[in-house]
């Protein structure tokens, strides 16, 4: 792909975004202005990795045109062949950040998310690994210097979950998350399993945008709220107060249950932002349904019908079958050095989308 041309449309819009900010009418319009004005910010940094890509690849070629030219043993041509390797690594980057700019940005990318892990087949294993998924997305969030927010827990009895919700914020978490979500299997000897034999069990992620208010409308008729007790170990109030919230929406029948918090209000506010995301999760699968009903490899749909993954603890193994991508560092995927997996994915969420995005023009 040539990106010159697009670099250079690029560099049209923004002078033209620029030109639409200057005028004063454009203060007029609030919601009008926000738009341009982060499509504005977008476009200057998309210009500026532009302009580097362009000199990376001018001086590339003018290297291995030295390169080519000087004697082998020579000194000129040796740093010549040096700049080449740096200069490809480079440019391959940069080729990468501007492809990437030429995709419309998916509006909820870049919101903050909500992870729910349930326990799947495997009874109690499955409790664990959930728990084990949990710890992982920790760990990366954590990296990343993203903030965990917890919403909900069942507990299991041996130190597991059957359900786990909570939200991660931090910039692009959605982003990166949504790969996630789908049947997660693992393959390991359960700490309960006497004779050693290994067991398959799974777990199910579900990954959702955080909704705003604006994208979901919720009557207040619409809703059927009672509160309970919250349950677990007592103390300071935790299960002396009705302060669980469980909301079922009547239209879907959809029902979300916080006990998170020893509040009442914040709980039912907790569980207001999972009921608006699971329907915004739903509003948007029905739109990808309607124009990509064949596409079966969708990237984040939230369609957890198949198994996405595989851990494979005696083999040091991790799997990602939508890709056919198979890495032996388990271990390190586990403690959340998960970007090994996910880099991958977004890759062949954009090679998709240029693809797309050619076709159409």
């Amino acid at each position: 792909m040539d990106l010159r041309h697009h670099i250079e449309n690029l560099r049209a819009r923004f002078r033209e975004v620029e030109h639409l900010l200057s005028d004063p009418s454009a203060f007029s319009q609030a919601q009008k202005f926000q738009e341009l004005s982060r499509e504005y910010a977008r476009l200057k940094d998309l210009v500026g990795v532009g302009d580097e890509y362009l000199k990376a690849a001018k001086e590339l070629g003018e290297n291995r045109e030295l390169a080519a030219s000087e004697p082998a043993s020579g000194e000129l041509g040796q740093m010549a062949r040096e700049e080449v390797i740096r200069l490809e690594a480079a440019v391959a980057g940069l080729t990468k950040s501007v492809q990437r700019g030429l995709v419309p940005p998916d509006p909820t990318d870049s919101r903050n998310t909500i992870i729910e892990i349930r326990a799947g087949a495997g009874g109690a294993e499955s409790a664990l690994f959930a728990a084990d998924l949990l710890r992982m997305y920790s760990r990366y969030a954590e990296a990343r210097g993203w903030k965990i927010e917890p919403m909900d827990a069942s507990p299991s009895d041996l130190g597991g979950f059957r359900e786990v919700i909570f939200m991660v914020k931090g910039d692009e978490a959605f982003r990166r998350l949504k790969q996630e979500s789908g049947v997660h299997r693992v393959q390991r000897v359960p700490a309960t399993e006497a004779q050693g034999r290994v067991h398959t069990s799974t777990a199910t992620v579900a990954v959702l945008p955080e909704a705003e208010e604006v994208d979901v409308q919720i009557k207040p008729e619409e809703l059927d709220i009672t509160v309970c007790r919250a349950s677990g170990p007592g103390g300071q109030g935790v299960n002396t107060t009705d302060s669980a919230v469980q909301i079922i929406h009547k239209p879907t029948g959809l029902t979300v249950r916080c006990a998170d918090e020893r509040s009442q209000l914040k709980n039912k506010d907790k569980a207001l932002k999972v009921l608006r995301s699971r329907l915004l999760e739903r509003k948007i699968a029905e739109e990808n349904a309607k124009y990509a009903a064949n596409r079966k490899a969708q990237v984040g749909s939230g369609e957890r019908n198949e198994k996405i993954r595989t851990y494979n603890f005696p083999q040091n193994r991790v799997t990602d079958h939508r890709i056919e991508l198979t890495i032996y560092n388990l271990a390190a995927v586990m403690e959340g050095d998960i970007d090994c997996l996910l880099n991958p994915l977004l890759d062949t969420e954009l090679e998709e989308k240029l693809k797309a995005l050619q076709a159409a023009r």
